[in-house]
């Protein structure tokens, strides 16, 4: 379970460097900061998966949970919302140092 949690870590991590590079090659580009949404890549990469996860949501709890819960964390750039769930798996993943205990 611990390794799958770093390997998942390991493949956001490298994700949000690849839209960190795009965001700052476009940047570069542009003159000015560009960023994208993780909502803007979803809707362009699988506008059908995007539809049906708001579906869902909003099917299974209020629809104002998409609207005011998950949509503004879509609305995050990707390199930092893909970023911190890496850190987040990273850590959660982490290898635990074992801690010998003696009691008399």
């Amino acid at each position: 379970m611990m390794a799958f949690l770093r390997f998942l870590a390991g493949a956001f991590l490298l994700v949000a460097v690849i839209a960190a590079v795009n965001d700052a090659t476009r940047s570069l580009a542009a003159n000015r900061v560009v960023t994208t949404s993780s909502y803007e890549q979803w809707s362009k990469l699988a506008p059908a998966s995007l539809a049906a996860a708001q579906a869902s949501v909003q099917r299974k709890t209020h629809p104002a949970v998409w609207n005011m819960g998950v949509r503004p964390i879509l609305q995050l750039p990707t390199w930092g919302l893909l970023g911190l769930l890496g850190l987040i798996l990273a850590y959660a993943g982490r290898r635990r140092r074992r801690v010998n205990i003696y009691a008399n």
